[in-house]
């Protein structure tokens, strides 16, 4: 038999090389992890590691998120949410066409009006600045008060304008309510016992704040109206935390009543800074110098007032709202002291079926106004004036899925851009410079303003998607 030598020395050089004829003779050995590896250093953590350059820093990245830039818009929300009243600061990129709630605020009452304002209270931290970022806030409590939007995580609010110590003795305590209650359960054997009366004080409201307007020109100024049926003048550069309330120690520093019911809406007129325009559910709109009240003049109205605005471009005339679906021209200098006596309007206009509960005019097109109804839509109007005669048409018209539109404001940057929130707790931005018939009707007037619009894809509504939207949406597509 042929034995291939070759094939026997290979085997055993390789039984040699590795040591396998001795395996069964190697007894346990101790060996260790990377025992191996010489030089390698352990760090705790990445930031100890040189080698690691992408650190991740927490502090930064939150800092990053609440950055707001200057192309960005501010926009202050007032909404309550499951029978929880709050404010949020929305941020909208126009250049993203993104909205976001930035930040927001728990209110201790339902919100009823909102005014931005950039004086700082004098019992804010940032009054030695001189300029803040503050809103005021007007809910069913009969004080006022003041947040610093410059604040994130806030939680009272700068100052508070009004007495709760007293106003709150004119709500029925505990005791009172459970008493009616019960009272109520006895098949009325008892009568209801009546809320005690709220007498008007002069430096103090005593009912719900209905409406704020901040004056531009004297910025310490703030006026407010109120369901007690007055107007108070407030000097935000007193300490509204010192004295008894009164006009010396924080105070209101002046009362006026000059209508005989709920007053609904004010505002100051920019162009002259001393007079207040007030609307009311006596059905009743004046206008007057806060220096001297009782020089009031006013008209006579069909139905009650849901907004007023002051013209900008006209500076003797202004708009009027109404719970009947009208809108009201007048011009201030031809109205009379006595509101029973007839005055004649500029023009009337039709708007919405319902109540005009939206009003604004436009700061950068002369004759552009926008309003918003119950009847949740928002419409465009173009006021113009041939012959002294006045033609308003309507230049566009949608419903913003906002519900019963509350709100409807023009942007103070963008011309054709509007902000509009309603009965669904929703915000919704417009902008009306992406329908081609609204940009046709207006180009004259653009052109005359010096304004160029951006082109831009899409319907033009940005809004934030609702939650319990989105949830519909996913179970639609499953």
């Amino acid at each position: 038999m042929d034995v291939d030598v070759h094939e026997n020395e290979d085997e055993e050089d390789e039984l040699a090389k590795y040591k396998l004829d001795e395996y069964d003779q190697i007894g346990p050995q101790k060996s260790r992890l990377f025992s191996n590896i010489k030089g390698l250093t352990y760090y705790k953590d990445d930031e100890e590691d040189p080698y690691i350059t992408l650190k991740e820093d927490d502090e930064e990245e939150e800092r990053e998120q609440l950055q707001i830039y200057g192309t960005d818009n501010l926009l202050v929300v007032a909404k309550t949410e499951d029978e929880i009243p709050q404010l949020e600061i929305y941020v909208y990129d126009e250049s993203a066409e993104n909205i976001y709630v930035h930040h927001d605020f728990l209110l201790p009452s339902l919100p009823l009006c909102l005014e931005w304002l950039d004086f700082p209270p004098a019992s804010s931290s940032s009054s030695s600045r001189g300029m803040g970022n503050f809103v005021a806030v007007g809910t069913f409590e009969p004080e006022i008060e003041i947040w610093s939007l410059d604040t994130v995580d806030g939680l009272f609010p700068d100052a508070i304008l009004g007495r709760p110590d007293k106003s709150k003795r004119l709500q029925p305590d505990e005791e009172d309510q459970e008493g009616m209650g019960n009272a109520a359960k006895k098949k009325k054997k008892k009568k209801k016992k009546k809320p005690q009366k709220k007498e008007i004080d002069p430096h103090y409201h005593v009912d719900a704040v209905l409406s704020l307007s901040w004056n531009r020109t004297y910025r310490n100024l703030l006026a407010s109206a109120s369901a007690d049926t007055t107007v108070k003048l407030w000097d935000l550069s007193r300490d509204v935390t010192s004295g008894d309330g009164d006009a010396d120690s924080g105070g209101a520093i002046r009362s006026f009543q000059v209508h005989r019911d709920k007053v609904q809406a004010i505002q100051w007129n920019v162009k002259d800074p001393s007079v207040l325009l007030t609307g009311s559910y006596d059905r009743t709109v004046k206008t007057f110098d806060s220096r001297a009240p009782d020089s009031s003049v006013g008209a006579m109205l069909g139905a009650d007032v849901e907004a007023v605005r002051w013209d900008p471009w006209e500076p003797h005339c202004f708009f009027v709202s109404l719970e009947n679906g009208y809108v009201l021209n007048f011009d201030a200098r031809t109205l009379s002291s006595d509101p029973a006596h007839s005055s004649s309007t500029r023009f009337t206009l039709f708007a919405h079926d319902g109540a005009v509960s939206a009003l604004d005019v436009n700061p950068h097109i002369p004759g552009c106004l926008v309003t918003g109804g119950t009847d949740k839509t928002v419409k465009v109007w173009n006021v113009n004036e041939s012959g002294g005669k006045r033609d308003v048409s309507l230049v566009t018209s949608r419903d913003l899925d906002v519900g019963k539109v509350f709100t409807a404001a023009w942007s103070p940057d963008d011309a054709l851009t509007i902000a509009a929130g309603g009965s669904k707790g929703k915000l919704q931005i417009w902008d009306v410079g992406t329908n081609a018939g609204a940009r046709k009707t207006l180009a004259s007037k653009l052109k005359t303003a010096n304004v160029t619009l951006k082109e831009k894809a899409g319907d033009g509504v940005v809004g934030v998607a609702n939650d319990d939207e989105e949830d519909e949406e996913d179970e639609e597509d499953g």
